[in-house]
């Protein structure tokens, strides 16, 4: 059986509620300088940098947005539907290139939602399984800060806003 724990307003609940909107929306002093979490980041970027590629074998930063979008929508379907099945992976890397500036928004509008979806069914969560729910938020802040450092340097090759 999973290991199942109750902490509604635990601390360590608490800072990693404050880790997670630190990565996605605001400083909270925890790891990110001011100003550089992902929807502050993203928000300065138009749709030509956007579009973008970083290197030859390099995609653009729509793509890294659209992953991460994907990822946490992978990751809700697992964590609240226990939904596991195949994923591809790539699909993204080879679909998402030039973006308009309307498709730029919707890629950035996308990932807010997704973003807002999922921190709310794990806020509604009042006992947490360790291997769904803590792993799953943790598995959000980890795989997403990667994703933020990639775009926050690519922007030293493409030009920053």
């Amino acid at each position: 059986m999973a290991d199942v724990v109750a902490f509604d307003q635990t601390p360590w609940k608490i800072e990693l509620f404050e880790i997670l909107e630190e990565t996605f929306e605001h400083h909270h002093g925890h790891y990110l300088d001011k100003g550089t979490s992902l929807f502050e980041t993203l928000r300065a970027i138009d749709s030509r940098q956007a579009s973008v590629p970083v290197g030859a074998a390099c995609a653009p930063l729509s793509a890294q947005v659209a992953h991460v979008t994907f990822y946490l929508e992978v990751l809700e379907r697992a964590i609240f539907a226990g939904d596991e099945g195949k994923v591809d992976w790539d699909e993204i890397w080879r679909t998402v290139g030039v973006v308009t500036p309307e498709e730029w928004d919707a890629l950035r509008d996308d990932l807010e939602r997704a973003y807002r979806r999922v921190v709310a069914a794990l806020r509604a969560v009042e006992a947490w399984e360790a291997e769904r729910h803590f792993s799953g938020a943790l598995s959000m802040v980890v795989h997403t800060a990667y994703h933020l450092g990639e775009i926050r340097q690519s922007l030293c090759a493409i030009g920053r806003p």
